[in-house]
């Protein structure tokens, strides 16, 4: 069956520093620095996408498509978490304030680039469109709705929107009920 995914045999030829089983990555995703991405197992990432720099991806986590990580600072994305369509996750950034430079064509000398890991915890879900800036942690469960403009960490367990975020009320626990059930069903399998 033709497929628009990696097979296993491409996989290995793309140089990850580790990947797990079940990863299925779209041929039309763009990988740069191949040798610092860790995936773990169950990972689907989707057409169009952009992936660089120090990147570790969890298990069970979909990235949709046309999303970009730029992780020159490093960017880590838990078991369950997600990325709808067109996310960017940013952990480094350029100071436009006119005082330097921009721009990854001129010498750091002349830049003032800032900036610091990000972390998506477990169970976090990004809604589509939305910017996720550098040096951050969304805590466990945190919900981000679409188009939001994400330049603080979040509280576990939260449902957050806007430009920029802002908390919008506690988000129902029930997927960790059901992490159990598929726990149970995958030592079943000898899957998880």
């Amino acid at each position: 069956m033709k497929t628009s995914f990696y097979t296993d045999k491409e996989l290995k030829k793309l140089g990850l520093k580790s990947y797990g089983k079940n990863v299925l990555i779209s041929k039309k995703t763009s990988i740069y620095g191949a040798e610092n991405i860790i995936i773990g197992s169950n990972v689907r990432i989707d057409d169009f996408c952009i992936l660089t720099g120090n990147i570790s991806i969890g298990s069970y986590v979909h990235i949709a498509a046309y999303c970009a990580l730029y992780g020159k600072n490093g960017i880590i994305l838990r078991d369950f978490s997600g990325l709808s369509a067109k996310v960017i996750i940013y952990s480094a950034t350029d100071d436009f304030n006119g005082i330097s430079m921009v721009g990854p064509v001129i010498p750091s000398k002349f830049t003032n680039v800032t900036g610091g890991v990000v972390i998506l915890n477990k169970f976090v879900q990004i809604g589509a469109g939305s910017i996720i800036m550098p040096n951050l942690v969304l805590e466990e469960g945190v919900a981000v709705g679409a188009m939001s403009f994400v330049n603080k960490s979040l509280n576990a367990w939260s449902i957050n929107a806007g430009i920029p975020v802002r908390f919008i009320k506690k988000r129902n626990k029930n997927i960790l009920k059901l992490e159990q059930q598929l726990k149970k069903i995958n030592k079943i399998n000898n899957e998880y």
